[in-house]
């Protein structure tokens, strides 16, 4: 059974004021907790089991029907948001437009806690595969490689100084869910890449001046942690100096570059291609 509470209709009402301030950074820096809205983004949280304080819909749009069942991340098929912690709450439609980021919000939206993964283990993965991003501050960016990370089965993205909110509605919606299912954690990279050095990765930039093409690179040889820079100035000075090894994606077309959300998808991808093949048994090589 879900646990309901009764509606609300007033968008002076305390608790959908605290709502609608988590659209601020320092509000959802304070509180632990950022907004998820719309259809989509709620299912994904449910099924991945991620913590949420409140669900909050328009009772009168119908929007119940599609939370019926889900499928977990287990396989086994349940009823969406039936744990006690998960409050869900009919409000009027002004309320869901108070809490909305959209012109045309949908009729769904949660409030969702923070969870920040455990950085420890990742150092002591043996073969980790990061996205490193070093002041990528277009949230589209950032959410459009949390979600290449994802889909490309990398272990963790890591969110350097001056790159955007991962919690930015905007940078939420560009994951498309992917954020429910690879870690991803803020750290200061002075910090974090000599660490990861220690632990015996690899860290490598990307850069248009560099000699080695990216398909040349063994990506397969261990832990690899690759760093993509901001938008129109690339990787900080202080940055380089940690990494190991530049490559390059080559380009036989006319074009100055690629987006920094682009190259890092087609370096994932890479990295993805020559781990998979490298794991496969000798005779399935050949064939």
């Amino acid at each position: 059974m879900r646990n309901f509470e009764p509606y609300l209709s007033s968008t002076s009402n305390p608790r959908v004021k605290e709502w609608a301030k988590l659209s601020e950074r320092k509000y959802r820096e304070r509180e632990g907790k950022f907004l998820l809205e719309g259809i989509h983004l709620v299912k994904e949280a449910l099924e991945a089991g991620w913590p949420l304080e409140i669900v909050a819909f328009d009772e009168g749009s119908g929007v119940l029907a599609q939370f019926e069942t889900y499928k977990g991340e287990d396989g086994c098929i349940g009823t969406a948001g039936t744990g006690p912690e998960t409050k869900w709450i009919p409000v009027s439609p002004d309320i869901i437009a108070k809490c909305s980021e959209t012109g045309t919000p949908q009729p769904i939206f949660a409030v969702a806690l923070k969870r920040p993964p455990d950085a420890e283990s990742l150092y002591k993965e043996e073969r980790a595969l990061v996205a490193v991003l070093d002041g990528v501050q277009d949230p589209g960016n950032v959410g459009t490689i949390v979600r290449s990370a994802a889909a490309s089965g990398a272990t963790a993205v890591v969110l350097g100084k001056g790159t955007a909110d991962l919690y930015n509605p905007k940078t939420i919606r560009a994951t498309m869910g992917a954020l429910f299912h690879v870690p991803v954690l803020e750290a200061d990279l002075a910090e974090a890449l000599p660490r990861a050095a220690d632990h015996g990765a690899a860290i490598v930039g990307t850069s248009l001046q560099a000699a080695s093409s990216c398909y040349e690179y063994d990506f397969a040889a261990g832990s690899v942690w690759l760093v993509f820079g901001n938008e129109g100035a690339g990787l900080s000075s202080e940055t380089s100096a940690f990494v190991h090894t530049n490559v390059i994606i080559p380009m036989t077309g006319r074009a100055e570059s690629l987006n920094v959300a682009m190259a890092a998808t087609v370096l994932l991808f890479e990295a993805q291609r020559r781990r998979t093949n490298s794991s496969r048994k000798p005779e399935l090589q050949s064939k």
